[in-house]
């Protein structure tokens, strides 16, 4: 409800771009608006009907230890940007991740997905199998950590842009 009213009555040219559990959102976005493009960046790929709190198990996903953070999602940000992201950080509230995922297929919309080949939480072994079996493509790769916008905001940007243009 907030980013369709955040979009208001003029959606031209509307690209929605997600990452990390956004991936969640963002097709729900794009099934309330006429979305030009979904990316979804290093992110969650849900299946009709299932709670975000499960998408870990059946998609087979394992972590390692989650107490180095810059570590394991920001080891190529600036140690002091790094810092400041964590600094930011809110806990995230625990009921979305029990709430079925209420889309009975995926919106249509021309969907593009971008892995980081540096992410130490999902790997790019990982994403190209998820990709593959929810979303039935071939991801397209960038250089960079989970926080890819972080670490490689312009390289992002460019990528972004020829989505655009391509």
């Amino acid at each position: 409800d907030t980013v369709v009213r955040a979009v208001g009555d003029d959606p031209r040219d509307l690209v929605v771009v997600a990452h990390s559990w956004g991936g969640f959102v963002a097709p729900l976005v794009c099934d309330r608006l006429p979305a030009k493009l979904l990316v979804l960046v290093t992110a969650m790929i849900p299946a009709p009907g299932e709670p975000p709190g499960e998408w870990w198990s059946n998609t087979g996903f394992s972590s390692g230890s989650m107490d180095d953070q810059i570590a394991l999602f920001m080891h190529d940000v600036p140690k002091e940007l790094a810092e400041e992201e964590l600094a930011k950080g809110r806990p995230q509230a625990d009921r979305p991740s029990a709430e079925p995922w209420p889309l009975a297929a995926w919106p249509d919309v021309p969907t593009r997905f971008l892995l980081c080949r540096d992410d130490r939480f999902f790997t790019p072994e990982f994403m190209r199998r998820v990709v593959r079996d929810r979303l039935g493509v071939t991801p397209d790769e960038i250089g960079g950590s989970h926080m890819v916008m972080l670490s490689r905001p312009k390289e992002l940007a460019d990528r972004l842009e020829a989505y655009l243009t391509a």
